[in-house]
């Protein structure tokens, strides 16, 4: 019987590519995801190669999250993994001069989100005593750089949490890890800089990023290993990058 996976924030980036990568595997997948023409545009490509279905929500909005997992249908409603993967940076601050609305947006999207759609998924794991949860950290989550402040607390959390997850989902046989990726080139950069393209381009310019398909790898990777494996804690970064502020940007 194929697996089931639940994929938030799948309508770009890591989540789309972790989709596709998904669907070629024949996992079945529900696609999480604030637009919903992404959602269709991408629902129409997988569908001939598992079965698909679509949830629009946004992770902030805890009546949306839990409304829209509960209506899942019987074939969709047993989640064997669930990807974690929607997060966002919103500025680059010093503390002093942040954004009140950039940092609510950071932890309500980061933190609470992640938390609002474990809290309606697990249960239902725990149930049947089998499940694998994948959380998307960040290298952000590991050290903390200038002008990251709040993101990097953000994904400092998400690091706490998924350790906690850990060891109190261990009784029920649930295989819960993170992978932490460094610099990916996506539209990470872009909702960061306010969506000012050019800025979020001289991220990635000198050497060469990873790609949303790298790390789609590495999920696809981690989900398919023997039952008793657990990747529980994984830190990926391109070979130009020794930490968040060591690149060689030698290209």
């Amino acid at each position: 019987m194929s697996k089931i996976a639940l994929i938030t924030g799948a309508t770009s980036g890591i989540g789309k590519a972790t989709a596709q990568l998904f669907a070629q595997k024949g996992i079945h997948v529900v696609l999480c995801g604030r637009r919903q023409d992404r959602l269709d545009e991408l629902e129409a490509a997988l569908k001939t190669q598992t079965n698909v279905h679509t949830l629009n929500f946004d992770v902030r909005d805890k009546e949306a999250v839990f409304n829209a997992i509960a209506s899942l249908p019987d074939a969709f409603a047993s989640i064997d993994i669930l990807v974690n993967n929607a997060g966002n940076a919103h500025g680059l601050d010093t503390i002093d001069q942040g954004s009140i609305d950039d940092w609510d947006a950071m932890i309500d999207i980061n933190v609470k989100g992640l938390l609002y759609v474990s809290k309606a998924v697990i249960p239902k794991m725990v149930e049947k005593k089998s499940g694998h949860v994948i959380n998307i950290g960040s290298t952000a989550g590991k050290e903390v750089y200038p002008k990251g402040n709040v993101y990097c607390a953000s994904k400092h959390a998400v690091d706490a949490i998924n350790q906690g997850m850990r060891i109190d989902l261990n009784k029920h046989g649930i295989r819960v890890g993170a992978i932490n990726p460094g610099l990916v080139e996506t539209e990470f950069s872009k909702v960061r800089f306010k969506g000012n393209s050019e800025q979020a381009k001289t991220v990635y310019k000198g050497y060469q990023a990873l790609k949303a398909q790298d790390i789609a790898d590495i999920i696809c990777f981690v989900v398919t290993r023997p039952y008793h494996v657990n990747i529980a804690d994984l830190v990926v970064m391109p070979t130009a990058q020794a930490s968040s502020t060591i690149i060689n940007k030698s290209e």
